[in-house]
């Protein structure tokens, strides 16, 4: 399958402003089932434009702009090769086969971070086994009762909101689907980032948030490496999902990161619109 993603996003201010410099985290991560054909990214004219790997090893397009403008648009044309991937094509290391489990020396050494400041958290609808469990059923166990029991809203801008939060409401945006299942799986001991990209539907059936920025989680499982896991659709994460950058916090994985600055507060507005358009071989 071929995959167009068209990106285009808009800010117009009030007046003239400066810019700091901007980070546009939007280019899919390089992986077996995932070729790029062609790729192009634009923005201001007189923009600097320098392309580099974060400390997460995600591609960056680093904007710096030299002049004042009323202006910041920045567009995005993607065009991919996309295979089909097995979201449950591996095999557990025979350590992790029960949660919860115990990471070997080597592998802590590197995962440590992804596990700190873990908390439990009590769910409402899904009760942390009181003995050890089958690591795949019981992530998939979880992942389905997030999915079942939380609504789905959009919301294009802000930040995730606590996981405390999205309980109480019952309702959220993909972000903060993302947050609450990396909090819980981390409260069960397992090595967990958080994700965005894209979310592209083949014909197979309508999906949540399909068609807009996406973000799901990823939990370290020995043997399978980083699972990707997407609590706002209640699935694993296959080749509909298409990375464009990983990390600890939401703010390593912002699409668009950067501010204006001025001498007040300058009055703006924002548009944005995003197309992913898949089209066979043929």
């Amino acid at each position: 399958m071929k995959v167009q993603i068209l990106y285009q996003s808009q800010y117009a201010y009030a007046e003239t402003v400066s810019f700091s410099q901007h980070l546009f985290r939007l280019f899919p991560k390089a992986e077996r089932h995932v070729r790029v054909l062609n790729s192009a990214f634009m923005t201001n004219p007189d923009a600097v434009i320098n392309y580099r790997r974060d400390l997460f090893d995600n591609e960056i397009a680093s904007c710096f702009y030299p002049e004042k403008s009323a202006l910041m648009q920045a567009s995005f044309d993607l065009e991919l090769a996309v295979e089909e991937k097995n979201a449950f094509g591996f095999l557990v290391a025979s350590h992790a086969l029960d949660l919860p489990f115990n990471y070997q020396p080597a592998e802590l050494r590197v995962l440590r971070p992804y596990l700190q400041d873990a908390r439990r958290i009590a769910l409402p609808f899904w009760k942390t086994p009181e003995r050890p469990q089958p690591t795949v059923e019981t992530l998939v166990d979880l992942n389905d009762a997030i999915h079942a029991n939380l609504e789905y809203e959009r919301r294009d801008e802000g930040d995730p909101h606590p996981p405390e939060e999205l309980l109480a409401r019952g309702a959220g945006a993909c972000r903060d689907f993302a947050v609450l299942l990396a909090e819980v799986l981390r409260g069960l001991g397992v090595a967990t980032r958080v994700a965005s990209g894209y979310l592209c539907e083949f014909g197979d059936g309508e999906k949540v948030a399909e068609g807009s920025l996406h973000a799901w989680t990823e939990g370290y499982i020995p043997g399978a490496g980083w699972l990707g896991m997407d609590p706002t659709n209640g699935t694993f994460c296959d080749h509909h999902h298409l990375t464009a950058a990983v990390g600890l916090t939401p703010a390593d994985i912002a699409p668009v990161l950067g501010n204006y600055y001025g001498k007040r507060h300058i009055p703006s507005t924002m548009s944005a619109s995003l197309k992913i358009i898949p089209h066979d071989h043929s």
